[in-house]
């Protein structure tokens, strides 16, 4: 790109970057938890108001989707997307800082705060600079991203990605892991898919000392959990990442009380559709099988999350190239798979996808928690890099 407008870009996110701080430290006190981020997207609104940036709003409820037309618009043009999202966490904010949550056991610890201020102030720049867009830019303030079925599925669904056609779409998100200065890339699969095993096991309680006379949920909980483990170790191709974890077991007896049931809670993540319809269904057999061997009575519900996130090779490269050019290449790094999840993989499933991650940790500050802590927190120089970025990105 020309370096006048590398230059711009660069001078424009750190003259914006304080600005871009102090809508994230308002939009920080007044999170709000998944669908029902009603003042949030005022606030959004209002923002882009100020800067005369045309919206639609109550998209879905509460999503919001802005359009910086490029002096080439036309409605058979297709233009490259922005998101970021709007929701918080069901978390009690431990920080001290002076801007901490103000609506009680709510918490942006995922970063969305960051992420929609940045998106904010792209659309600053994007906006003073539009005679140069080589394409227009839509951005997408998605709703619920926390919680399924995911806010990303149901925009989808109102055709946010039409009108005009988004031919590319970019996303970024906070890494604590990584320190603030650099951003991390990686192209193909990158995240998992996630699935919600639901599992109440219904027995025959009774007295600790005459397990004769019982079904004993705790037991076959207790084997379905390790038998369960063998469809991972045993049936997956270990070529295909994979994982089953339960992180919920709820048996409410006694030292001498053998309960009549048990809650278990999991969940399922993978990089394999077959594998994961597959899966799913070796996983439902054996439960009930379980179950049924030993007398007791399995309530199952699977719920199927969001499907696994593929960054598409192209414009992952694209988007890698314009982090390079404006950071410098020792501040692009390569990052592993993850089997965490996002719904932006429901995007990534429909048109070309970069989902990147943005360093906003700093050791000597104490700024090392991870998103979902209560204590997460990031070093707000992260807003001007994630700015340049983006911005770079788009000009390309």
């Amino acid at each position: 790109m020309e370096t006048k407008l590398i230059k711009l870009i660069q001078n424009k996110s750190a003259e914006l970057s304080d600005y871009v701080s102090q809508i994230r430290q308002q939009m920080h006190q007044f999170p709000e938890l998944s669908f029902r981020e009603v003042e949030t997207a005022k606030f959004v609104c209002s923002q882009l108001d100020k800067w005369s940036i045309p919206y639609e709003k109550d998209i879905c409820g509460t999503g919001i989707v802005a359009l910086i037309k490029s002096k080439h618009y036309s409605e058979t043009e297709e233009c490259i997307a922005l998101r970021s999202e709007l929701d918080a966490l069901p978390i009690h904010e431990e920080n001290t800082h002076d801007f901490i949550s103000k609506n009680q056991g709510v918490m942006h610890a995922c970063g969305h705060d960051v992420h929609t201020s940045i998106l904010l102030g792209s659309a600053k720049i994007i906006s003073d600079l539009k005679d140069e867009l080589p394409q227009s830019v839509k951005l997408i303030f998605q709703l619920g991203e926390e919680q399924l079925p995911g806010g990303a599925s149901l925009m989808i669904q109102e055709k946010v990605l039409e009108n005009p056609t988004v031919k590319e779409i970019i996303a970024l998100h906070v890494y604590p892991e990584m320190t603030v200065g650099e951003v991390g890339f990686k192209a193909g699969l990158y995240m998992a898919s996630c699935d919600e095993i639901h599992l109440e096991i219904i027995g025959k309680g009774g007295h600790g000392a005459t397990p004769q006379n019982c079904i004993d949920p705790i037991a076959i909980g207790a084997e379905i959990v390790m038998n369960l483990q063998q469809i991972v170790s045993r049936k997956c191709d270990p070529k295909i990442p994979c994982v089953l974890s339960f992180g919920h077991f709820e048996a409410l007896g006694a030292t001498n009380v053998i309960p009549s049931k048990a809650i278990l809670k999991g969940t399922f993540r993978t990089m394999n559709e077959a594998w994961r319809n597959e899966a799913l269904e070796l996983i439902e057999t054996q439960i009930n099988s379980l179950c049924e061997m030993n007398g007791a009575k399995a309530d199952l519900k699977i719920i199927k999350g969001y499907p696994f996130l593929e960054n598409n090779e192209q414009t992952t490269l694209k988007v890698r190239k314009a982090a390079e050019e404006i950071l410098g290449i020792q501040n692009v790094k390569e990052l592993p798979i993850r089997l965490t999840s996002e719904d932006f993989s429901y995007y990534a499933q429909e048109i070309p996808a970069c989902f990147f991650r943005l360093g906003v940790g700093n050791e000597e500050k104490g700024i090392v928690f991870g998103v979902h802590h209560p204590k997460f927190d990031v070093d707000e120089r992260c807003f001007e890099v994630g700015m340049k970025v983006l911005c770079n990105a788009v000009f390309q």
